[in-house]
């Protein structure tokens, strides 16, 4: 594939983004026109970027927040349940509701 190939596939696929985009909100489509008006194909290829790159940042900070969460309450939880239930007389099950309370307040007052 050359570059120009390469570049016209993305100009379809943007271009079916935003029809979709459009199907459920016009802003869009007055905000690429506005774009487009007033930068011209470059601020257009430069607001693509910027969007890209937010949206990149946001889904890295959920995925960041996903495994903290994993790493901080969930571990704990299971292995402070795991070990009530071996050194106490209740189950696994009626442990864990009480240990994830536990270390989300932890995790709360901890901040």
């Amino acid at each position: 594939m050359s570059i120009t190939e390469i570049l016209s596939q993305v100009k379809a696929l943007v271009a079916e983004a935003v029809v979709k985009a459009g199907e459920y909100s016009g802003a869009i489509m007055s905000a690429r026109q506005y774009i487009l008006d007033n930068y011209g194909q470059t601020g257009l290829i430069a607001a693509y970027i910027t969007l890209g790159a937010l949206a990149l940042y946001i889904i890295s900070r959920l995925v960041m927040m996903a495994l903290s969460t994993l790493k901080w309450l969930v571990v704990p939880s299971v292995v402070l349940a795991f070990l009530a239930s071996l050194l106490l007389p209740v189950s696994f099950g009626t442990a864990l509701p009480v240990t994830v309370t536990l270390c989300s307040l932890v995790l709360l007052f901890k901040g």
